[in-house]
Parts: structure tokens; C-alpha cells; sequence
């Protein structure tokens, strides 16, 4: 099978003198001795969103595609609906991070000004979140359809590889991947975090008007809730994830209408929600 070629490259620096890995060394040891050497590891810093000049969020991340995360978060945030919301979006770095400045056409809803005290962490999207009713809020529910032949869905994910440039050298980076029906991947973004690396291509698609209903989600990662959340806030029918969820990943699926296919490996893969979505296996009762 002949794959396309990667759609995924690394972006330029925006505004900043960040790098996305940095060269580091370090001591091996082997039962034949010790010796030095050195390698790419990924950079993790401070992301501050800043919408309409309010301190909306702070968290780690990954220092690349910051325009296509703006758009992405404060999309699954319930910040935004659609790109013609925002007028403009800046990037400057500081000695301590990266600032992303967001400037909207209107007024940030009101339910939304608040700031996230504590920063987040690239591996969890709860950091900051003052109340406990708003670590899982309530889920949208996507509509039914499309029903999609299972190769596509191995065909996508037998890509992510090709198109993670950034883990490539520093391997240690997680990519989410939107490819159309018949599992050629479209868009591709990475980050420390796979949360992040969700919200970047999901801002991509929108700024691109990729629309959910197109085609799914692949990650490299692990399913958490967050993930289901985030997908269902874009409108995504079908999410694939290398490794398994978690059982509040798998219910929130449920609730939401998505369909969860995780352990994608090979020309194999195990179903946890949405089976009609999957021709061969739509008969099948969730369990």
C-alpha cells in the first residue's frame, strides 16, 4: 500500500525564540562503561492565552503552531463557535513563556472571564479548573453517521508515523490527525500533549473549514476524557486512539454519540462506542 505523502511538517517559529527541541547532553551507561553524548529532548513551556486582554488560561505546551491552538482551545473551551469570531491572533515570547494574545469581534461570553489560576500541565487539561462540576462538563451529542469501511481507519493510522516530524527527532511528542473517509490523512499537529496537540488541529481545521463531518480523529496517544470532550465540542463522528481509554473516556463516547475505536494495531482494532458507524461491525451491542 502506498501511502501519501506526510501532511504534517514542522511550522515556523512564530514570533519567538523558542525552539520546539533543544539539544541536550547527557551520560550512558552500559555494563562496558559510561560515555557522553547528546540528543534532541522536546521544549515545554508557559502558554498564556490572553483574550481581549483578560488572563483566560496559562498552560505547557509545545511552542509551535500557537495560532492553530488559539483557535482550537478556546473553540472546545465554548469560548468561540466559529473563526469569524476572532479578529486577530498574536504571538510574543517572553522570558518566561509565550503570550497569545486573541482579540475577539464581540465581547467574551460571560460565563467565560475567568482565569486560570494554576498553571496547566501538557498532560492533563483540569489544572486551574476552580470548581469540580467544571472538570467534566457536559458533553454535546454529534449526529449519527457517516458508517466508514474499518481499513480506513488502519489505513490513517498506519500514517501518523510519516507525519510526526517533531517526535521523529526528540520522541517524546504526541500528534492527533483528522483524515477524510477514506483514511488519508488531511491535517496533522503534535505537541507535549496530547490535549494540545487535539486543540492545534482542530484550530487548523477551522481556519482551513475542514469540517467534522468529513472524515475522523486518529491520536497516539491514550484515550482520556478530555479528548472525548474536546472531540465532541468539534463535532467529530469517529476518534481513534493507539493505546486504550480510560472508562470515563468510553461513557462520555456514549453519551456524546461518538464513536471510540482504541488498540489500533495492525490491520486490528478494538470498537468501545459507536459500532453502526463501522460497516462489518454496526450489529454489534456495546458492552
Amino acid at each position: 500500500m502506498r501511502l501519501q505523502e506526510p501532511v504534517n511538517k514542522p511550522a515556523p517559529k512564530e514570533a519567538s525564540t523558542f525552539g520546539v527541541a533543544g539539544r541536550l547532553g547527557f551520560r550512558r551507561w552500559t555494563e562496558d562503561g559510561v560515555e557522553s553524548d547528546s540528543r534532541a529532548f522536546p521544549e515545554e513551556v508557559p502558554i498564556a492565552m490572553v483574550v481581549n486582554d483578560d488572563n483566560y488560561a496559562v498552560m505547557l505546551g509545545s511552542p509551535a503552531d500557537l495560532t492553530d491552538f488559539a483557535y482550537g482551545f478556546l473553540h472546545t473551551e465554548g469560548v468561540i463557535r466559529d473563526v469569524a469570531e476572532v479578529d486577530s491572533v498574536d504571538t510574543f515570547v517572553r522570558p518566561e513563556g509565550q503570550v497569545v494574545q486573541v482579540r475577539l469581534l464581540g465581547a467574551m461570553p460571560a460565563q467565560m472571564r475567568r482565569e486560570r489560576r494554576i498553571a496547566g500541565v501538557s498532560s492533563c487539561g483540569l489544572c486551574g479548573v476552580e470548581s469540580l462540576r467544571e472538570a467534566v462538563r457536559p458533553i454535546a451529542r454529534v449526529p449519527d453517521g457517516p458508517v466508514l469501511d474499518g481499513v480506513a481507519i488502519t489505513r490513517a493510522m498506519a500514517q501518523l508515523g510519516d507525519n510526526q516530524p517533531y517526535n521523529a527527532v526528540t520522541g517524546a511528542m504526541h500528534v492527533a490527525a483528522f483524515a477524510e473517509a477514506g483514511g488519508d490523512l488531511l491535517r496533522a499537529r503534535e505537541d507535549v500533549g496530547r490535549h494540545n496537540a487535539l486543540d492545534k488541529l482542530i484550530g487548523a481545521l477551522m481556519r482551513d473549514g475542514i469540517t467534522p463531518e468529513s472524515g475522523f480523529m486518529v491520536t497516539s496517544s491514550r484515550c482520556s476524557y478530555e479528548l472525548v470532550q474536546k472531540a465532541a465540542a468539534f463535532g467529530v463522528r469517529l476518534l481513534c486512539t493507539i493505546s486504550a481509554p480510560t472508562a470515563l473516556a468510553v461513557r462520555l463516547a456514549r453519551q456524546a454519540n461518538i464513536s471510540l475505536v482504541s488498540l489500533v494495531r495492525g490491520d486490528s482494532f478494538i470498537v468501545l462506542a459507536g459500532s453502526e458507524r463501522i460497516e462489518g461491525t454496526e450489529a454489534l451491542t456495546d458492552g
